[in-house]
């Protein structure tokens, strides 16, 4: 199934929630996983989605390691996605983004680039 892409202008604000922690991929061996296009490494950061009086914290792949990303500042996000994924019956949504970064003061809406 196609990417589904999250309009993050609908947001009142996105905070870091988790700090930026490389993705694993094997365990045992500490290896980490990384992107098939560019070869970097893969992170994961956890960001609280707050639109009016609800919130939700969401896991974000991006790639490479996010500068400045550290917990509890407000971030931007570009090119948010949603998508669906089912392996050997369980099922659920994997999140990505081609970039996250601190929210600079120029007076935009939490999640603009």
């Amino acid at each position: 199934m196609p990417a589904l892409p999250i309009d993050t202008a609908k947001y009142t604000g996105i905070i870091c929630a988790v700090p930026p922690t490389p993705r694993v991929a094997n365990r045992e061996t500490g290896q980490l996983r990384v992107d098939r296009e560019t070869g970097k490494t893969l992170f994961h950061v956890g960001l609280c989605l707050m639109a009016g009086t609800s919130a939700d914290v969401v896991n974000v792949t991006v790639v490479g390691e996010p500068s400045g990303v550290q917990l509890g500042i407000p971030v931007q996000v570009r090119d948010l996605v949603a998508t669906p994924w089912e392996n050997e019956g369980r099922h659920g949504i994997a999140f990505r983004a081609t970039e996250i970064k601190p929210l600079a003061a120029s007076g935009k809406g939490a999640g603009q680039p």
